[in-house]
């Protein structure tokens, strides 16, 4: 396998690396009656582009990514693109087969985007040789930067922190996306400084950049979302005092909106603010009555 990644090296050795630093917005896919709602979609691009955020990421999971067809997929992302070109985006690609998982890895890729997020195989659970393979598979297929997305609550399996050191060496992986649970390996790769370390749990934005991180891609963060650069720029700047104070209010919000499936407390506030319908494909659903309530109150605090 490192002779693999030696030979990528060798083949694409000029390549620059993409700064991957600041905010970035998962973003969710709105709906009308079961079509995806374009209108909506182009308000909300319009909504953030101009917030300070580093760019979007699209198909994630808080874009319900495994409820839209490939075509579906494709159509959003271009939808996007075409309504705040030049803002950077991160399309998100999943699967479990291999070579087609590759072969759309490598079409996705040659649009212009600038990044390309990636998790693990979904059902599976390879080994860690196996999510080696994979993932060197996928970034020689890319023609786009990498973002690693450690997320074992989704997939089962769990990246050791040898393995992500393993594929920091492929020149086309530049970034993670932390949803791995472990802190101590977080604050390892952090101070390694082979990848950049983007905080996934919006609970730990704060932990994660104060111990280096260099950004985050935070579906709570549709929310506020200038407090939440704000936050960070702080952080960044060494103004502890002043981060903290900004990010008090903010957990109790976060913890609520992930009280119930994400992204169904989300889509409920932000229907509230008119950006789209509090619409979701089966088998998710809408968040409960009481959870919108209280999700409105915590809303509201944030001041």
């Amino acid at each position: 396998m490192q002779t693999a990644l030696n030979a990528t090296q060798a083949n694409q050795a000029n390549q620059a690396n993409t700064d991957f630093s600041g905010l970035w917005i998962p973003l969710v896919t709105p709906f009308d009656q079961g079509k995806v709602d374009y209108p909506a979609l182009k308000r909300l691009v319009a909504h953030y582009r101009a917030s300070g955020i580093a760019g979007l990421v699209v198909c994630g999971s808080t874009g319900e990514a495994a409820a839209l067809s490939d075509e579906e997929q494709l159509e959003v992302l271009q939808a996007v693109m075409a309504e705040a070109p030049g803002l950077p985006v991160i399309m998100g690609v999943s699967g479990y087969h291999l070579g087609k998982t590759a072969a759309r890895v490598g079409a996705l890729s040659q649009l212009n985007i600038t990044g390309i997020l990636l998790p693990a195989p979904s059902y599976i659970r390879p080994s860690q040789a196996g999510l080696i393979e994979w993932f060197t598979t996928l970034a020689d297929a890319s023609a786009a930067p990498v973002v690693l997305y450690d997320i074992p609550y989704r997939t089962g399996s769990q990246m050791a922190l040898e393995t992500i050191r393993a594929l920091a060496a492929h020149p086309r992986i530049q970034a993670l996306k932390d949803c791995g649970g472990d802190p101590a390996k977080t604050r390892t790769l952090i101070a390694d400084g082979q990848l950049q370390v983007l905080a996934g749990e919006d609970a730990n934005i704060f932990s994660t950049v104060a111990a280096g991180g260099r950004g985050a891609i935070a579906a709570a963060a549709h929310l506020h979302t200038r407090r939440f650069v704000d936050v960070m720029r702080r952080i960044q700047a060494g103004d502890m005092a002043g981060a903290q104070a900004l990010w008090a209010p903010l957990p109790p919000l976060i913890e609520a909106l992930f009280a119930e499936p994400n992204p169904g407390p989300l889509k409920a506030l932000l229907a509230r603010q008119g950006l789209l319908r509090d619409e979701l494909r089966s088998p998710m659903t809408r968040a409960s009555a009481a959870l919108v309530e209280r999700l409105a109150q915590l809303d509201a605090q944030v001041v």
